[in-house]
């Protein structure tokens, strides 16, 4: 029965020039969510030093990718003769034999080549053997698909369009699919573009950076974060909303500029979606039970005792959530200490978060 039939997806790469082609597999990871990363319920946060700890292929995926792993079933590199193409990927997802039944994938992979390449990412199910059985589908057949078929379905709804979005109550921001432009959010975080400090709060203040502001979603800064998108369907996302598998790599220049001993806290939150804000970010007591961010994140610093630490802690996080700090530096007036966050954000996540950079109160 086709509610039983393995599904396979392809991943096609074509070297349209006259030259051969280089292609870097970099990393890259691809995780089932049956058997291999099912989703279970973990703490709000886990320490993985090993990387050990996911929830779900996607989180299972951009760890390894994170801590600069590549799967041993791609060569570290390829190379692409002139007019020709490549199977860079041709894996099931297989659902079982009890309906209803499903199962999923996910992939992540970080790829540098010496030219210009087409890809294309295609899914089809298992052709069958003169008896009935499957077997996995050829490069012909992949790419006999993808020149003589139409899109994948049943598809998703249309987004709301970018240029109405006033007109609307309700947004609608459809499902990316598409080629979004850059693949790293680097970022210094100063007082100024002109200094090269973060001064930190006033005891008991804090503030916070915008790590996913979308359309509808800016807290009042205007700014709209989702990479734009060279290449799309007309049905589909005008943005790269949540900018999944995007990494962000910011870096916090810390500095107690209060002429007194404070400490101070980093935290990942999940506020509640807003595009104006007054008084402050706003979040639920307890969260919604709905997770909005569940992946892991890196924090490289310097401890109280002038130790370099590098941590990765797994986070889930409710929509809501204002969340617990990640880490507690205690700084002595005039005191300068280096933050270092990277994390790539995850599938299975919904935007926006920010990052809150605070001084604590004294009890």
């Amino acid at each position: 029965a086709s509610e039983t039939r393995t599904l396979f997806q392809g991943v096609l790469l074509y070297n349209p020039t006259y030259e051969p082609i280089t292609v870097d597999i970099l990393q890259g990871a691809s995780y089932l969510t049956r058997p291999d990363a099912l989703f279970i319920n973990l703490p709000s946060y886990v320490d993985d030093p090993i990387g050990r700890v996911y929830a779900g292929p996607g989180s299972r995926a951009v760890n390894d990718v994170l801590r600069g792993r590549r799967q041993g079933n791609w060569p570290a590199v390829t190379v692409i003769p002139p007019r020709q193409s490549w199977m860079l990927m041709n894996l099931p997802i297989p659902v079982g034999n009890v309906t209803p039944s499903s199962n999923g994938r996910s992939t992540l992979l970080r790829l540098r080549s010496s030219g210009p390449i087409y890809m294309a990412s295609l899914a089809m199910f298992a052709p069958l053997n003169p008896d009935k059985t499957e077997r996995s589908p050829s490069s012909e057949e992949w790419q006999n698909l993808l020149l003589n078929n139409g899109l994948a379905g049943p598809r998703d709804i249309p987004p709301t369009p970018i240029s109405r979005l006033k007109d609307y109550a309700t947004v609608i921001y459809g499902r990316v699919a598409g080629v979004a432009m850059g693949s790293e959010w680097k970022a210094n975080l100063t007082d100024s573009p002109k200094s090269d400090v973060l001064s930190i709060p006033k005891r008991g203040r804090a503030f916070s950076y915008g790590l996913s502001m979308l359309e509808r979603g800016t807290f009042g800064t205007g700014q709209v974060q989702s990479a734009p998108l060279v290449a799309r369907y007309d049905d589909t996302a005008y943005r790269a909303h949540g900018n999944y598998g995007i990494q962000y790599s910011l870096t916090l220049p810390l500095h107690n500029t209060t002429g007194q001993p404070q400490t101070v806290t980093l935290a990942l939150q999940t506020p509640v979606k807003e595009d104006r804000i007054k008084g402050g970010l706003l979040f639920f007591t307890p969260p919604e039970e709905r997770v909005f961010f569940r992946g892991p994140v890196r924090l490289r610093y310097t401890d109280d005792k002038g130790a370099p630490q590098t941590r990765y802690t797994h986070l889930t996080m409710q929509r809501g959530q204002e969340g617990e700090p990640l880490i507690s530096l205690n700084m002595p007036k005039g005191d300068r200490r280096l933050v270092h966050l990277d994390f790539l954000y995850p599938p299975d996540s919904t935007p926006p978060q920010v990052l809150t950079v605070k001084t604590v109160s004294k009890s």
